[in-house]
């Protein structure tokens, strides 16, 4: 019923579009057409008159003129009367031209009922035809990926430091040459997102080897398992993707399966783009200490230069233990507020055995000025403002935390070869492999707001003395739903300072201490040069020796 409705109306539509259509038509070529009948002609053609005659276009009497001026008047004329047909005409064009629009704006609604039942089906076609061209498009964009990545064939490399390494592995082990500071040579997958990969792969791969294939030996009959797999090999080409070259048992003794897969990487998604005010954002730096007086004045001289001249958004807790130096302290910081007009600091004195957690779980409840970002920091730290920028940019109440990975320096009198040759400690800050190492085996140096904090639980404050408060924190946010950034920030240092493992630690903390002791001494190939170091003086007293019985 109702289609039938939508093609009477239609209908009625036409009928009246063609009825209008005609009458314009009949009006214009009443209107255009010449007739000798005078009284369907507009006003009579003046006649020519006497030159001296009053009026120019009146009826005249008397003889008329000689007939070239009157061929020219009549001309004149004609064209006056032409131009005036042309302005009628172009007046009806525009006329008609407005009734069709207003026709078909009034037809359009009513057409488009009437098709949308008809050409739903085509609209969803075309919808679909987008989304498979999307699709093939993606497709082209993967295969490319593949013909970019170094699979079929080598890649032309400046030099041996371009190459890209492999990393090996079996079911149960992962073979790696980028280890850093916390991974082994060999250890088990033990992150989730490795340990799927290395399944997921595993299954594809198990499910090509035993999907029947015509091109192939039709006598295959063997079902490949997990227990056929050799190892495989992997490396990842950041910009194109992850090749995965996995090796099975074959059916016979001396025969493998050898599968290649290629992970290919999309197209770049802009996922967000946000602008972000940290004018107001407020660093509350959270400083546990005990004695210790003299590093803390070096503490405060890179806290003058970098909180309170350049940065200026930054408030001061320091909580300290016991009450030796407690003056000095009180005294270093009096003097900073006198010289700098600095009030932005807050000391709590606590008479109790020393503990970390403890310290910087005061520290984050004494602030009573609302949720402000906290940074946990330690007395051996220098930082710049880059830094704090760095640690207002990474964190989000309620939603991200920050775990920067500081650069941790080695014994200075190793590194350029004796106290006597230090440079200043602003010199010292360099980035490289025989000045530090990246310290991704520490997690106290964090950046979170004071609501997160609460929330987690904050420390676990029956940890006393050195080492362990701050993988306990860590974890906690590691099982929460916040996004952890653990990532490596230039602006942030450890500065080296001889380290004591006190005989009253139980036996983890005392080897957690040790380690890190060992590992603050110096690079391996320096702790290489101290240890055969003897044998590199006999070899230079021998060449030595031997230089000098060469001279005549």
């Amino acid at each position: 019923m109702l289609r039938r409705g939508f093609v009477s109306c239609l209908s009625r539509v036409g009928a009246v579009l063609v009825l209008v259509c005609c009458s314009l038509s009949l009006l214009y070529v009443i209107t255009c057409s010449p007739h000798t009948d005078d009284s369907l002609t507009g006003p009579q053609l003046p006649k020519a008159g006497p030159a001296g005659s009053p009026g120019g276009h009146g009826v005249l009497s008397g003889a008329p003129q000689g007939p070239s001026g009157g061929r020219e008047n009549y001309q004149a004329l004609l064209q006056e009367r032409e131009e005036q047909h042309r302005q009628h005409i172009s007046s009806l064009k525009k006329q008609i031209a407005q009734l069709k629009e207003a026709l078909q704006e009034r037809g359009e609604p009513i057409k488009g009922e009437k098709e949308s039942p008809e050409k739903g089906g085509e609209r969803q076609a075309g919808t679909g035809a987008i989304e498979e061209r999307s699709h093939t498009d993606l497709q082209e964009f993967l295969r490319s990926q593949l013909s970019r990545a170094e699979v079929h064939s080598g890649v032309r490399l400046p030099s041996e430091y371009s190459v890209v390494p492999f990393e090996s592995f079996t079911l149960q082990r992962v073979y790696q040459l980028e280890m850093g500071l916390t991974r082994h040579p060999e250890e088990k997958p033990v992150r989730k997102d490795r340990r799927d990969e290395i399944n997921e792969v595993l299954e594809s791969a198990l499910q090509t080897l035993n999907t029947p294939n015509l091109s192939r030996d039709r006598t295959a009959s063997k079902v490949y398992s997990p227990a056929d797999f050799i190892e495989g090999i992997a490396r990842t080409e950041k910009d194109k993707g992850t090749l995965y070259d996995l090796s099975f048992r074959g059916e016979q003794p001396q025969q493998f399966r050898r599968l290649v897969l290629f992970r290919p990487f999309g197209p770049l998604m802009k996922v967000s783009d946000e602008r972000v005010q940290t004018q107001y954002t407020l660093i509350n730096i959270i400083l546990p200490l005990s004695h210790r007086a003299d590093k803390f004045r070096h503490f405060m001289h890179n806290f003058r230069e970098v909180c309170i001249k350049q940065d200026g958004r930054v408030h001061l807790t320091v909580v300290y233990f016991g009450r030796d130096q407690i003056s000095d302290v009180k005294g270093t910081l009096e003097n900073t507020s006198r010289e700098l007009n600095f009030q932005n600091f807050t000391l709590i004195q606590l008479n109790e055995e020393f503990s970390r957690g403890r310290g910087l779980d005061v520290g984050a409840r004494a602030w009573k000025g609302g949720n402000v970002l906290l940074f946990f920091c330690d007395v051996d730290i220098i930082f710049t403002s880059d830094f704090l920028n760095t640690c207002r940019l990474n964190t989000q109440p309620g939603k991200k935390v920050f775990y920067p990975v500081l650069f941790s320096q080695y014994n200075p009198a190793v590194i350029y070869g004796s106290s006597e040759h230090v440079p200043p400690v602003e010199q010292q800050l360099v980035i490289k492999k025989d000045t530090g190492f990246w310290r991704d085996f520490g997690f106290g140096m964090t950046c979170q707001y004071r609501s997160d904090f609460i929330n987690i639980g904050g420390f676990d404050v029956d940890i006393k003395g050195w080492g362990g408060e701050d993988v306990h924190l860590y974890r906690k946010y590691l099982h929460s739903n916040l996004l952890v950034i653990r990532a490596p920030s230039r602006g942030l240092f450890h500065l080296w300072h001889e380290k004591h493992c006190a005989d009253e630690l139980p036996p983890d903390q005392y080897k957690m201490c040790m380690q890190s002791k060992a590992m603050n001494e110096a690079s391996h190939g320096q702790l290489g040069m101290l240890l055969f170091r003897h044998e590199i003086e006999a070899h230079l007293r021998k060449q030595k020796q031997r230089s000098a019985a060469k001279k005549p």
